[in-house]
């Protein structure tokens, strides 16, 4: 398995399109004016505590208050409070925790006017990127986030990510590190952290630690609001979570862009530092990849899989639905129930890869083609919760009702990846028409339909405009010759001056229209 970056820079904004065997499944932006990602730490305000919600509005400096729930103060509030409240007077010169007096935690089931109050300084984090009309979601249970390791302020536990199977690795992990954390920090071993030896979690520990110092000392000028820790830029920040040992190319158009790149590679995996390749082509490098193609193919409302299966993506204020349909597919199974198995299961890879790539969260459900054998539907459920194994984000998956339907919540943090896909019409009537880079995947979808239905034993003619015509058989091999090898028949192509630029008709050899 193979993956790769690939990362395309413009004056206002980096892309970033997370490749696994050529296969697009990630699609990341950084725009220069996203003042609210997540991670980012805040020296906010309270604005006001609202019993009836049990949380409170925080002024972050968005134009709608950030909201703080109770359950998202943390145990250790009251010792940050405290904290804080030192370092803005300057009472604090020591920022390591290691002899600072923790107050007790507050009462898990409590009330928010309780324990905080208007115009009192907060330390938050952001959790949620601003979504729609909704300002952030913040937590004051503050988390520094290294390669291997978290880090988190104001605690003592020691706690290891549940994706890690082995017992003894566990036990390993947790031993190590208790020997190397310092006083007044609690940490979160992340599953990359596995098998890794202590200098490694001493190293990554260290620069947390650096992070938390140098955020500390900002406090005593800093104004209300401010960000006084930044998250890792998104290049950084993707590598450090997805980085692994599979990845084989990451290609970079920006010369800046390249070295903090390989500087960042160089800090967490030197020996993977040359991989890094600053790309110098005549071609976009996104056209380069096939990015841009299977961007245009993805986002639209119709999702298409191999053999004319499909997927319809409909979005509503309260939730997702996927529908997923076989086409007109060719029956080589046994039986229907065997080919439904096999469209929910080829669905099922889709869908995952729908999900990360558009950044869904929220309530989705899928209408799963019916199945009457439970060990099919067993089967199925495994299947989609394999291919989901890699999401970073937190999901849970219902196993299949007996109407088909699947339920799954994934959470979301950022706004929904969103692409237009429709383009102007060519042809000037002024409406909008599904991008035309789609048009030949949409004849090969269709002429694979008609070669495997009743009409395979006539001549097939494809009428078309004749700037489609003139693409379709140029170069050597043609898209035409292509046709040839695949289904050993040559088809004819006509072109027709009065077709739109986007109209074609399949057409049998006595003038018939067949598709």
């Amino acid at each position: 398995m193979n993956r790769e970056l690939i990362v395309r820079s413009s004056p206002d904004a980096v892309d970033f399109a997370l490749l696994k065997d050529g296969k697009l499944i990630e699609l990341h932006k950084d725009e220069d004016d996203n003042k609210f990602s997540v991670g980012d730490i805040f020296l906010a305000k309270i604005r006001k505590p609202v019993t009836g919600l049990n949380a409170a509005f925080v002024n972050v400096g968005y134009e709608k208050d950030a909201f703080l729930h109770y359950h998202d103060l943390g145990p250790q509030l009251s010792s940050m409070l405290k904290f804080i409240k030192k370092a803005r007077t300057g009472r604090v010169k020591d920022y390591s925790l290691k002899d600072f007096p923790f107050e007790k935690d507050i009462d898990k089931n409590g009330s928010i006017n309780e324990v905080i109050k208007a115009n009192q300084s907060l330390l938050v984090q952001i959790v949620k990127e601003p979504i729609s009309t909704k300002g952030p979601r913040i937590s004051s249970e503050l988390s520094i986030a290294g390669r291997y390791l978290v880090m988190v302020p104001f605690s003592d536990r020691v706690s290891v990510s549940q994706k890690i199977g082995s017992k003894e690795e566990k036990d390993r992990l947790i031993r190590l590190v208790k020997s190397i954390k310092p006083k007044g920090f609690g940490v979160i071993i992340r599953t990359v952290a596995e098998g890794k030896k202590v200098a490694e979690l001493d190293k990554d520990l260290q620069n947390l630690f650096s992070k938390w110092i140098t955020m500390s000392k900002k406090l005593h000028r800093a104004a209300h609001p401010s960000k006084v820790l930044i998250e890792l830029n998104r290049a950084s920040s993707i590598l450090r979570d997805v980085f692994n040992d599979s990845f084989t190319g990451i290609h970079v158009d920006d010369e800046t862009l390249y070295h903090q790149i390989k500087d960042y590679l160089h800090e967490i995996a030197p020996q993977k530092e040359s991989i890094v390749k600053l790309y110098s082509g005549s071609a976009p490098i996104f056209e380069k990849f096939g990015i841009e193609r299977q961007i245009k193919t993805s986002f639209g409302r119709t999702a298409s899989m191999s053999r004319g299966a499909y997927l319809v993506i409909e979005h509503t204020e309260a939730l997702h639905v996927i529908d997923v349909n076989s086409g007109n597919r060719s029956n080589k199974a046994k039986n229907q129930e065997d080919t439904a198995l096999e469209v929910n299961l080829l669905a099922a890879t889709e869908i995952a890869r729908q999900l990360r790539l558009r950044d869904m969260g929220g309530i989705i459900v899928v209408d799963f083609i019916d199945m009457t054998k439970g060990d099919h539907r067993r089967k199925l459920f495994d299947h989609l919760r394999e291919e989901m194994k890699d999401d970073r984000a937190k999901h849970k998956i219902l196993p299949p009702s007996k109407f088909g339907l699947v339920q799954i919540t994934r959470q979301r943090v950022r706004p929904e990846m969103n692409i237009k896909t429709s383009e102007e019409n060519p042809n000037g009537s002024g409406a909008e028409v599904e991008a035309p880079i789609v048009l030949i995947d949409k004849i090969n979808v269709d002429l694979e339909r008609i070669m495997k239905g009743k009409f395979k034993d006539n001549g097939i003619i494809l009428n078309i405009h004749p700037f489609i015509a003139a693409y379709l058989n140029q170069g050597f091999p043609s898209q035409r010759f292509k046709w040839f090898l695949e289904h050993k028949k040559w088809i004819k192509i006509q072109p027709r001056d009065a077709y739109t630029y986007l109209e074609y008709r399949f057409k049998n050899k006595d003038g018939k229209t067949i598709r």
